[in-house]
Order: C-alpha cells, then structure tokens, then sequence
C-alpha cells in the first residue's frame, strides 16, 4: 500500500480535514459465509490514482499542497 501523503492548505493552513478523490484499482479475495454475508480479505492495491484534494473549510477555492516533512509543519 502506498505511503499515505498528508496535506496542508496555503489558504488556511489546516493540516487536518480534506476532501480527497481517488481512482483504486484492488484485488481482493471475497469470502461468503454460508449464511451470504461477505468477508473481503487480502485486498492488495494494485493501482492508486488521486484526482482532487479540496480544503474541507475551504473548499474547492482553497489551495492544498502535498507537504513534503510531516515534522516541518510543528
């Protein structure tokens, strides 16, 4: 699984609350009890696109940037 990449917005500066849409391409084994209800197991990502990120306090008219040193933002 790829490394989770943290955020900040330079309109705001929230470091904590984004809207992220993502593409996820996964292979997993499906496992049905007997009864019917389904157990998903080893889900490997096999391929992780991000499309948006939109500040949750400022919405799409915010700017967020990937940060780069997660100790660099304290």
């Amino acid at each position: 699984m790829p490394e989770p990449v943290r955020y900040r917005c330079t309109s705001c500066g929230n470091l904590t609350r984004f809207d992220v849409t993502s593409v996820r391409r996964t292979r997993a084994f499906h496992h049905f009890t007997v009864g019917g209800a389904l157990n998903v197991e080893d889900e490997q990502v096999l391929d992780e696109r991000v499309e948006s990120v939109d500040c949750r306090w400022c919405g799409p008219a915010g700017v967020v940037e990937p940060v780069a040193d997660v100790e660099a933002t304290g």
